[in-house]
């Protein structure tokens, strides 16, 4: 398959099972699918056979959640295998993973976990991502992780942690403003400053999700749930997001009580909307 590239101004959505069927057939306004590529692993039967003919008429991502890399495990070599396998089949435009870990000593968590902001810990992702990036034979990007608490013995910020290993690794980031804006809510700093700190040049995909507040009696938290509409507090900081980032894709998630196909549409064409006014406002 020749790999279709993912236009800079675009928005896609976040393809799962429920809906591949239909996007298949109705072959939908929409202008990239990205799919979780672990739900692929197996070989043959209906999932395949849907994706490649979605493949055919859209560009494609793959945005992995199984990899771990944080976990002082050794990397699992056939998961990694399996992955380049799909990669060489079906050429996405972008590969992502996500900044935590979620397995130790060979048991996996359903979850994933935070790191400390560390010099140690970015010397660990950045021989991981060396690695990953080695076997599979080209650049990923990482997310940053939604996180619900700070690690006391951490040595830097989350964007200095961020770029570091982007600049080190040459790996892309997959900058989730979702996760940024439940991180400054839970841990108090300003999401905007966040935003300005990251590296523009190292963003190559932005994420967009909702998220649920819970409350509590010694106050509430923002978790990152994936189950709802975005909330206008992060549609403001997309705002920002689309002026700095201009360059970068945007992808819409949702991942658990998944809505009709035309409520994932209809907040991919917000956040079109927002791509407009910032282009208006620079011209």
């Amino acid at each position: 398959m020749t790999t279709h590239s993912i236009p800079a101004d675009s928005v896609g959505i976040g393809l799962r099972g429920e809906h591949i069927k239909l996007v298949a057939t109705d072959e939908p306004p929409v202008d990239w699918f990205e799919v979780h590529s672990e739900n692929y692993f197996g070989r043959g039967g209906a999932p395949h056979q849907w994706l490649t003919q979605i493949r055919s008429n859209y560009p494609l991502s793959f945005h992995g959640v199984g990899l771990s890399l944080g976990s002082t495990d050794a990397l699992n070599l056939p998961h990694l295998q399996r992955l380049k396998e799909l990669i060489d089949f079906y050429q996405p435009a972008l590969v992502s993973e996500h900044l935590s870990w979620s397995s130790i000593d060979g048991v996996y968590l359903h979850d994933l976990l935070p790191l400390p902001f560390t010099r140690e810990a970015v010397r660990h992702l950045v021989n991981r991502i060396d690695e990953v990036q080695e076997l599979l034979g080209r650049t990923i990007l990482v997310e940053n992780a939604s996180t619900y608490l700070e690690f006391s013995h951490s040595e830097m910020s989350e964007w200095e942690f961020i770029n570091e290993i982007a600049q080190r690794s040459g790996c892309g980031l997959l900058l989730d403003v979702n996760n940024v804006y439940v991180n400054a809510c839970n841990h108090e700093f300003d999401p905007v400053d966040f935003l300005r700190q990251v590296s523009a040049a190292a963003v190559g995909e932005i994420h967009l999700a909702g998220h649920t507040i819970k409350e509590w009696p010694e106050g509430s938290i923002r978790i990152d749930t994936h189950d709802q509409r975005v909330c206008d507090e992060v549609w403001h900081l997309y705002e920002h997001a689309a002026g700095l980032f201009s360059h970068a894709p945007t992808l819409i998630e949702w991942d658990k009580e998944l809505p009709e196909f035309s409520v994932l549409m209809d907040e991919a064409n917000i956040a079109r909307s927002y791509r407009r006014s910032d282009r208006n406002a620079a011209a």
